[in-house]
């Protein structure tokens, strides 16, 4: 077990909110703007976001693609907020900062950014639907959590690339979930990673707690049944590609504690992964 190396890894991750491509206090900030309780008006969330010229462009540029189809073009984040919703534009703003980081660093070869958005996306849009079935969690909250419970993985290539590609060599050889790996090889899996980095970014638990216990939702103190939400769904986009691997077995122990059948989840990913949505959300971050 490598104690010295994931030691030092844990220290630098708080100093990851400084490689985000926008002032971590624009995610503190809108976060608290666009809570549930917040009475903060468009206007004052679209200033927000106009205090980083280059952050509204971006915005207003994925706002006004193919993708959401549009029927007029927004000219402001404020109006993209109210066209769209105030989750989200949460959800364009973490994936830019998630993506930018992923242009500071050299990427490891093996590591294919394009496949890892499309499973982010895939979980996310799993999560948003078994949220709306069980009245677990909040629908867009389950998504963004879903888009974001891989980004561990993400931050371990980017930042230890040699220690990932050690993890996925002992994950491929030992038969191995890649969590099991991680933790065989520094006793520690990537969801801890990703929200050690999500906490540092001032984002809420109830986001932040589903990434953290995904691999282990029985365990979470707070956010059990969430956390359920993206083990499942996590489970559910990696059993759609093999449908008698491992995830088969781990999503048909999972789905009684969400009162759900097997069949009723897997046709739910089925029917998902055949949306053109996850291909050109991908070609948005291209």
């Amino acid at each position: 077990m490598n104690q010295d190396k994931i030691q030092s890894f844990l220290r630098e991750l708080p100093r990851m909110r400084d490689d985000l491509p926008f002032s971590p206090e624009v995610l503190r900030k809108l976060f608290v703007q666009t809570g549930a309780a917040s009475m903060v008006s468009l206007e004052e969330v679209g200033k927000t976001m106009g205090n980083d010229q280059g952050l509204t462009t971006r915005i207003l540029s994925l706002a006004n693609s193919a993708y959401y189809g549009l029927q007029a073009e927004v000219q402001s984040v404020s109006r993209a907020a109210a066209v769209l919703g105030m989750s989200e534009i949460r959800n364009i703003v973490l994936t830019l900062g998630v993506n930018g980081l992923a242009s500071r660093y050299d990427m490891p070869a093996d590591f294919d950014l394009g496949e890892y958005w499309k499973h982010q996306f895939f979980v996310g849009m799993i999560a948003k639907e078994i949220s709306r079935l069980t009245e677990v969690g909040k629908p867009d909250n389950m998504f963004t959590a879903g888009l974001l419970h891989d980004i561990g993985k993400l931050i371990t290539a980017l930042r230890r690339p040699d220690d990932w590609a050690a993890i996925r060599e002992l994950a491929e050889s030992e038969d191995m979930f890649d969590a099991e790996a991680e933790d065989e090889y520094w006793g520690m899996d990537h969801a801890v990673i990703g929200a050690l980095v999500l906490k540092s970014w001032d984002l809420p638990p109830a986001l932040v707690e589903p990434v953290n216990w995904h691999h282990a939702p029985e365990l979470s103190p707070g956010h059990s049944n969430e956390s359920t939400v993206i083990s499942l769904s996590d489970c559910a986009a990696h059993a759609v590609e093999d449908e008698e691997g491992r995830y088969a077995d781990r999503l048909e122990a999972l789905c009684p504690d969400l009162e759900m059948e097997v069949d009723e989840v897997m046709e739910l990913a089925e029917e998902l992964k055949e949306s053109e949505d996850i291909e050109q959300f991908v070609r948005l971050l291209s």
